[in-house]
């Protein structure tokens, strides 16, 4: 337990870094994928020559993000219980509802042939973007209590603007409209609205392992001197 709370952070970046590039990497090798117009789901759909990759690949993701969730917890347990819970869940109900049951159970993008792991898959995405989408939600009210102001502005900042690109991406797949300029690019919208959800959790992984290496270095100088 000790490891993870010492390196989870490095376990979040991590996650983070190979749950974003899955897509641009796979793609690579799907030719027929489009990525502009097709979620990023459909790697994993049971036609997919990529399929196995990419179930492999979101376990191995999900798995780095429940890594981190000891190090969540433990970082702001003194602020407040409650909300160092719920960002430690955020975390891991992605990794585990929109990771690593992605990788266990494949989806079939034909709905009239939906079965139970494609239910299964679908209920879990849900509940894990839920977590992803709320993350910076969760780390405003936290800086809030610490009275750090500049970065409970930053996370208020990150989530309203996730917000505003995931209702894109939610109205581009409303069939009346997404027809319409830019909302007929469901795998951009996608894909941008995506950026949003990693890219605080990346910056809070970046900063908090700062931290820690100032930390390093301040105990190695006192242990010198």
């Amino acid at each position: 337990m000790n490891v993870l709370k010492k390196y989870g952070y490095y376990f979040l970046l991590l996650g983070a870094i190979s749950d974003f590039l899955t897509p641009y990497i796979l793609g690579i090798f799907y030719p027929k994928m489009n990525q502009m117009t097709m979620v990023i789901s459909v790697f994993g759909d049971v036609d997919s020559p990529v399929r196995q990759a990419f179930l492999i690949w979101s376990v191995v993701s999900g798995l780095l993000f429940v890594l981190a969730i000891p190090a969540l917890y433990q970082t702001f347990s003194t602020t407040s219980q409650k909300l160092a819970t719920l960002l430690a869940l955020a975390i891991g109900f992605y990794g585990v509802g929109d990771c690593i049951f992605t990788g266990l159970f494949s989806i079939n993008t034909e709905q009239a042939n939906w079965n139970l792991s494609t239910w299964i898959h679908n209920i879990g995405s849900g509940l894990g973007y839920a977590g992803f989408f709320l993350f910076p939600l969760f780390l405003y009210f936290l800086y809030q209590k610490q009275e750090k102001t500049t970065y409970s502005k930053l996370y208020l900042m990150l989530f309203l603007i996730s917000i505003f690109f995931a209702g894109i991406y939610g109205l581009a797949r409303i069939p009346a409209i997404n027809q319409l300029p830019v909302l007929n690019q469901l795998g951009f919208c996608q894909r941008v609205s995506f950026i949003f959800n990693y890219l605080p959790i990346m910056i809070f992984a970046v900063d908090q392992i700062k931290n820690l290496e100032k930390v390093k270095r301040s105990n190695r100088k006192n242990f010198r001197s």
